[in-house]
C-alpha cells in the first residue's frame, strides 16, 4: 500500500469541481448558467493573441530563461511604476504560469510544522489547501460583512505570534470583492513594520477591478516592508487570459533566488510566445481592459440590486473584483447545500461560502462574469426557486 504523507491534506478549489458538475448537467440537456467560476467572459483583445501567433512564426519555440524572457520582466516593472508611481526592479520579477504558483512557493517556503500562518477568511481556498499541505497551522483572518470585507489592523495584531511566519493579504478580494481601504493598509503595515520576522504575501490579482471610486493600494508602496514582501499578480483576470497560464511576482532580493530555483525544478519556464503576448498586453491599447471593467460595474449593480430584491437575501455591494458575496442566513439553509440544489434544481451555479473558509458559511458566492442577460435570467430562477420553497413550507 502506498503511502503519500502530507498529500492527504491538500484540499482544491471547489469553482472547478462545480464547473465540471455543470457541464457535466449541461451535456445532459439542463440549461446551465454558471455564476461559479471567476474567468472573465471576454475574449483576449486581438493585438495580444497576435503577438503570441508572431512570436511562434518569428521562432520563439524554446526555453526561456526561468525567470522568464528579460523584456517581459521590464515590461511588468515599468508597468507597476507607470501605475502605481513605483520602482521595480526587473532582477526581482519571477514570471511564473498562474498566480497559484506564486502561493505555493511562498506558502513552501514558510509553512512547516510549528509555523503559523496568517490569511483572509474568507478567502481564496488554495491558501488554505497550502498551508494545510506544509504542516504548518492555518491562522484565519476574520473578514467581516459589516467592514466590507475589508482587512482590519486590529484583527492582524491580535493573531499574531512568535511562531507567525507568513501573513496573506488579498485585495480586492476574492470572493468577497472587499477592497481594503488606505487608512487601513496605513494601519496594518505600522503592525507589520514592527514584525520584521514575518513575511507578507500580497495577491492583487484584482488590482484594476475597482469601482464607486475606490484606488487599490499596492503594498509595494511601502518601503518598510519591501524587504520581505512577495507580490503577486499576473494577465488572467485583467486581460482575459485565464488559459494562458500567465503570472508573476516581484520578490524581495533575499527571496528571489530561492524561488528562482523552485521555479528551475518544477517547470523549467514559461511558454515562450504567452510571454510575449504578456509585453504586448501591458505595452499595448488598454481601452479592452476599461471596457470590460466598465461592463463589469454595469453587471454589479443588476447583480446586487437583484439580490437585494430577493426575500430572505441580502448582499452589500463589492468595491472590487467580480464577485458578490450574498447573505443567504434568512432562507434557513446551510450555504453549500443551497449551492448545489441551485444547481441541480434550477440550473443556477454558483460557490458556497464555506468553500472559501469557515467564515464563509451563511454566504454564497455570485461570480457576475458572466453577461447581464445571464445574470437576469439567473436571478429569476434564483428568485422563483426560493419563493416556491418559502410557499411549501407556509403550506406545511
Amino acid at each position: 500500500m502506498f503511502t503519500t504523507s502530507g498529500f492527504d491534506r491538500i484540499g482544491e478549489e471547489n469553482a472547478f469541481a462545480v464547473l465540471a458538475r455543470a457541464e457535466a448537467l449541461k451535456a445532459a440537456g439542463l440549461d446551465v448558467i454558471n455564476l461559479g467560476i471567476g474567468q472573465p467572459d471576454f475574449r483576449t483583445p486581438e493585438h495580444i493573441v497576435e503577438a503570441a501567433v508572431k512570436a511562434l512564426r518569428d521562432g520563439h519555440h524554446g526555453y526561456t530563461p526561468a525567470p522568464g524572457i528579460a523584456p517581459l520582466r521590464e515590461a511588468v516593472a515599468a508597468d507597476i511604476s507607470r501605475r502605481h508611481g513605483v520602482e521595480a526592479d526587473p532582477g526581482l520579477v519571477l514570471i511564473v504560469p498562474g498566480g497559484k504558483v506564486t502561493m505555493f512557493m511562498a506558502i513552501l517556503m514558510f509553512g512547516e510544522p510549528g509555523a503559523e500562518i496568517l490569511y483572509p477568511d474568507p478567502g481564496f481556498p488554495i491558501y488554505r489547501s497550502m498551508i494545510d499541505f506544509t504542516g504548518a497551522r492555518p491562522i484565519g483572518i476574520p473578514l467581516r460583512e459589516q467592514r466590507g470585507f475589508a482587512v482590519a489592523a486590529e484583527d492582524v495584531a491580535g493573531l499574531l505570534t512568535d511562531r507567525t511566519r507568513l501573513i496573506i493579504l488579498n485585495s480586492p478580494g476574492n470572493p468577497t470583492g472587499g477592497v481594503t481601504p488606505r487608512p487601513e493598509i496605513d494601519a496594518l503595515v505600522g503592525v507589520l513594520a514592527e514584525r520584521p520576522d514575518i513575511a507578507i504575501l500580497s495577491d492583487e490579482i484584482y488590482d484594476q477591478f475597482l469601482f464607486d471610486g475606490c484606488e487599490h493600494v499596492t503594498l509595494l508602496g511601502y518601503p518598510e516592508i519591501r524587504d520581505r514582501l512577495i507580490l503577486l499578480n499576473g494577465w488572467s483576470k485583467t486581460y482575459a487570459m485565464t488559459g494562458w497560464r500567465l503570472g508573476y511576482a516581484i520578490w524581495p532580493e533575499g527571496l528571489f533566488d530561492k524561488a528562482r530555483k523552485l521555479a528551475v525544478n518544477c517547470y523549467s519556464c514559461v511558454n515562450a510566445p504567452a510571454q510575449w503576448a504578456g509585453i504586448a498586453a501591458l505595452e499595448g491599447p488598454q481601452d479592452a481592459v476599461l471596457a470590460m471593467v466598465g461592463e463589469f460595474d454595469r453587471r454589479r449593480s443588476l447583480i446586487v440590486d437583484g439580490l437585494n430584491a430577493i426575500d430572505g437575501l441580502s448582499c452589500a455591494a463589492p468595491h472590487g473584483a467580480f464577485y458578490a458575496f450574498a447573505n443567504i442566513t434568512r432562507t434557513g439553509w446551510r450555504a453549500k447545500a443551497l449551492a448545489s440544489t441551485l444547481l441541480e434544481e434550477t440550473g443556477v451555479a454558483t460557490i458556497g461560502g464555506p468553500d472559501f473558509g469557515d467564515a464563509g458559511e451563511g454566504f454564497i458566492r455570485f461570480s457576475y462574469a458572466s453577461s447581464r442577460e445571464n445574470i437576469a435570467a439567473a436571478l429569476t430562477r434564483l428568485g422563483r426557486f426560493l419563493d416556491s420553497r418559502l410557499q411549501t413550507a407556509t403550506s406545511a
